[in-house]
């Protein structure tokens, strides 16, 4: 295993790549942030309020496919790759400041937002990646814990005192967008970026034709069917929990911070686990733990905030936890030549799954109430937890983790 010490070029590397996904990944919840000081603004339908964060989803997706199509990632400087998908990002939200709040021009915005940002976050994997020496597990991990926090850095905006209201969550993360442009740029790529490869078609179609990668990609799904449903309404159901509390608002964004912020903690701690005892017990552990708290927290909502905040933050921890796991999963089972390839149709995947769960999860909380607003998130980690057992058995999964499955 190749040490991370510090003053290292390689520990220098995945700090500046680690730092250039936190300020970039600022821009995808800025929407969810903004929700609530939106609403009071102006009057905006359900169907949109869910659609400013389901089309962040929608772009990724649409981006991440034109991506693995054409090869980016495994034909281009992955470093100015990723500063031209940072660049359109704060482009993205900046042009959202001047458009009419809530509206259709908005949402357009915000997809092209997340089109961009896949060029962001599978490239910033492939990035750290390449500097793994037995420790994919914990490189990769270090890479969604930067996202982690960066997805919860729009909830502490709107703490703020700017004077812009609900436009600040989108001013500030534009800001740190445009600086993570510059930030990656600094960084070097590690000794096993493979070199670029051309275009071959049968790549995409590699990710679901190989039974490993397979059931890699299927337990990625599981993960994802729960965590940006989870991650995009618990400020709203943070906002209902605290309006009957005098604690308000502050409180609700705090605490939707540090549900989401914590996780990246959890990232770090999980990828050394998982490099030490293998990729399918993380995945499977944090999946179970997860679905468990989907399937409860909306039982506490009427109790003291002394049981819902600890179920919550360790929700917060287990549902994140996992993530960097199946990335980790791809770089060791994939061919080299073509990882950044299909680590952008993996996230492909997740995050169509996720375009429609944001965006239907709130039509089943107007039926259920809050009570049972996210039992059906339980669904996904149970589905997971399954695909990853039988990965485990296949002879393939030798070549994770040093061999530790």
């Amino acid at each position: 295993m190749s040490p991370i010490t510090p003053f290292s070029g390689k520990s220098r590397a995945l700090a500046l790549i680690a730092l250039a996904q936190f300020l970039a990944l600022s821009v995808w919840f800025a929407g969810a942030a903004a929700l609530p000081a939106l609403l009071e603004a102006t009057s905006v339908s359900p169907f949109r309020q869910a659609a400013l964060t389901s089309a962040v989803q929608a772009g990724f997706v649409i981006g991440a496919l034109l991506s693995a199509f054409y090869g980016l990632a495994d034909r281009m400087d992955p470093r100015r790759l990723f500063a031209i998908g940072a660049a359109i990002a704060a482009l993205a939200n900046l042009a959202a400041l001047a458009l009419p709040a809530g509206g259709l021009a908005m949402i357009a915005s915000r997809a092209v937002a997340g089109a961009a940002l896949a060029l962001v976050y599978p490239v910033g994997i492939k990035l750290a990646a390449s500097w793994a020496r037995g420790d994919a597990g914990l490189l990769v991990g270090l890479l969604v814990g930067a996202l982690t926090l960066g997805s919860a850095m729009p909830f502490l905006f709107n703490l703020a005192e700017i004077g812009l209201g609900w436009q600040t969550p989108f001013a500030l993360s534009a800001i740190a967008a445009l600086l993570s442009c510059g930030v990656i740029l600094m960084a070097r790529a590690g000794p096993g970026l493979a070199p670029a490869a051309a275009f071959d078609p049968d790549t995409i179609s590699l990710a679901v034709r190989d039974p490993a990668l397979r059931l890699a990609n299927l337990g990625y799904l599981g993960h994802m069917w729960e965590l940006y449903a989870m991650w995009a309404w618990i400020g709203p159901f943070l906002h209902a929990y605290w309006a009957p509390r005098t604690q308000g608002d502050a409180a609700a964004n705090l605490s939707a911070f540090a549900v989401v912020a914590i996780g990246a903690l959890a990232c770090v701690l999980a990828g050394r686990a998982a490099d030490r005892f293998g990729r399918t017990s993380v995945t499977m552990l944090a999946m179970a733990i997860s679905g468990s708290c989907a399937l409860i927290a909306g039982l506490l909502f009427d109790a003291s905030p002394w049981l819902m905040l600890p179920l919550l933050l360790i929700w917060g921890m287990s549902v994140i936890a996992d993530s960097a796991q199946f990335s980790a999963a791809i770089t060791e089972l994939a061919p080299p030549a073509r990882v950044g390839t299909l680590l952008t149709v993996q996230t492909a995947m997740g995050f169509a799954l996720t375009t429609v769960m944001v965006q239907v999860l709130p039509l089943w909380i107007g039926v259920s109430g809050w009570s049972y607003a996210f039992a059906p998130l339980a669904i996904g980690p149970a589905v997971g937890v399954w695909a990853m057992w039988r990965l485990r058995q296949r002879p393939e999964a030798i070549r994770m983790a040093g061999g530790r499955r």
